[in-house]
């Protein structure tokens, strides 16, 4: 049950660090690498990807140093928690929102929801940016599914 305690710890620490990483850094001292990510890119890799690739080696690290005690270990369950949100971010925005590597479709109502809220932080490509910064944390109510009008027979 500790365990449980630790990866949901990691996984929540991970969308508030996100959030405020997104938020000041990338939109702010890292804009030059974070750019990539709102310019149109038609390769495969974009700068900005360094970043996931930052987060996963902590993920990593936490995992490796905790593993001989790993059911009582906060360092496993944290770094766990850590590569849960990385696996969803990587399922969620790049794959579905942004169409990357192998895009999918879906009917899920949440990662629809993700998806509008995200497309509206990609508004426009400048450095100071839209709200939501976060991929999970934010306003659901803003972002309300688009109705689509029937034409008339």
């Amino acid at each position: 049950m500790v365990l449980i305690g630790y990866i949901a710890l990691g996984f929540i620490g991970m969308e508030i660090v996100s959030y405020c990483a997104h938020r000041w850094l990338f939109h702010g001292v890292l804009w030059k690498i974070h750019k990539s990510h709102h310019t149109p890119n038609n390769g495969v890799f974009e700068l900005n990807d360094i970043f996931s690739l930052v987060f996963a080696g902590i993920s990593i690290g936490l995992i490796i140093t905790g593993v001989d005690s790993m059911f009582s270990s906060a360092k496993f369950g944290i770094g766990c928690g850590i590569a849960l949100y990385g696996l969803l971010y990587f399922i969620i925005h790049d794959l579905f929102t942004h169409k990357r590597f192998v895009p999918f479709k879906s009917d899920n109502w949440f990662m629809r929801l993700v998806r509008r809220a995200h497309q509206r932080h990609h508004q426009d490509i400048g450095q100071k940016g839209h709200e939501p910064y976060g991929l999970f944390l934010f306003p659901y109510d803003r972002y309300p599914k688009k109705e689509r009008k029937r034409e008339s027979s």
